[in-house]
């Protein structure tokens, strides 16, 4: 398994470390519940050094991009993100990911599962285009901060003005003379910010983090992938392989806010077909009856158990809400909030309602 800056730092802090995506990471510290809680009451870190992060540079970067994400990125001003998917001439969704404006090239964050396929697909589409892509994954770290005390944290102990940051902008600046990026975003539904920095400053920054933010008086505290895959569930946040696959379309996996059909993109035309028809199933989100989950995989059936009607992507009892959710795609003409839907948990059937994502808004 491959390793971050930050593995044997979590080996240290006594992580229960697992394989994800060929990553040797952090899946809990003390418990998934206490680190979920404690996320959304104070501030966690969560190391995502896993995921890719790409450079692209030349004059013809930004037509390149906007060819091969779904969402408009010409014009973009130095210092805004933009979430996006990149899609197959299909529709199918390779990826999500968040495309960063700097003075002189483009960033790109990507999953850990596709940065390899990415790299392949950008390859293909390369003929012609004077674009260099550079892949800093190795070379760098990246740590999220996430929960309401997160903001004031960053601004105490950061050695750069946070204060006009807004979100989805991004700030860079120097610790030890060493170059580090603060992006306001995050996949937690809380407020904070990610950041990158070299990989050799991962280790001892990550040691300060804990000294300082305790004598701050906003203690953070270390968070694994299991919290962070409930908190992005109620946030109704999409995962990757879950939510987003390459089976099907960003409309009808409810993400049809970040693609722009006023432009052209690899994918359009699927997209547009099916933005004119409305899709088939629907992205929705579920609250079960009694304390069973309904995993990824587990059919949904209509109201009287006799029709499959969908196939759930992700579900998990919620602490926050205190009720078991799912997300999953149903048929369109029982999308609506309210429906009552029944999930067969290998075998027994348990009643569900289709309710309004997120599950939870901070």
């Amino acid at each position: 398994m491959r390793k971050t800056a930050l593995t044997e730092f979590h080996r240290e802090q006594g992580a229960r470390l697992v394989d994800f995506a060929g990553w040797e990471m952090p899946l809990v510290y003390t418990g998934i519940i206490e680190e979920h809680t404690y996320t959304r009451s104070h501030v966690s870190a969560f190391d995502v050094s896993h995921m890719g992060r790409l450079e692209f540079r030349g004059k013809d970067a930004e037509a390149f991009l906007q060819q091969l994400c779904t969402r408009k990125l010409t014009e973009m001003p130095v210092g805004l993100s933009r979430y996006s998917h990149v899609c197959r001439e299909d529709g199918g969704i390779l990826d999500d990911v968040i495309v960063s404006r700097f003075e002189d090239h483009f960033g790109m964050v990507c999953n850990a599962s596709n940065r390899e396929k990415l790299l392949a697909w950008f390859e293909k589409h390369l003929a012609g285009r004077d674009v260099e892509i550079r892949d800093l994954t190795f070379d760098t770290a990246m740590v999220a901060i996430q929960g309401p005390e997160a903001l004031d944290l960053m601004k105490a102990i950061l050695p750069i003005d946070l204060s006009g940051l807004k979100r989805y902008r991004f700030m860079s600046g120097e610790f030890l003379g060493q170059p580090f990026t603060v992006y306001r975003s995050g996949y937690t539904g809380e407020d904070g910010g990610e950041i990158v920095l070299p990989a050799g400053m991962a280790a001892m920054a990550a040691a300060v983090l804990l000294t300082k933010s305790a004598e701050v008086g906003k203690a953070v505290k270390l968070a694994g992938l299991g919290a962070r895959d409930t908190l992005r569930l109620e946030a109704g946040m999409p995962l990757y392989g879950h939510e987003l696959t390459e089976e099907w379309d960003s409309i009808s996996a409810g993400q049809k806010w970040c693609v722009d059909l006023t432009k052209d993109f690899i994918g359009k035309p699927v997209l547009e077909r099916v933005a004119a028809e409305g899709p088939q199933r629907t992205m929705c989100g579920f609250a079960l009856e009694g304390k069973r989950a309904a995993r990824q995989g587990t059919t949904i059936l209509s109201q009287d158990g006799t029709e499959t009607v969908g196939q759930v992507t992700s579900g998990a009892f919620a602490p926050t809400v205190d009720k078991v959710i799912a997300m999953g795609l149903v048929r369109s003409d029982l999308a609506e909030p309210g429906t009552t839907v029944t999930m067969d948990l290998r075998g027994k059937h348990a009643p569900a309602t289709v309710v309004s994502l997120p599950f939870y808004k901070r």
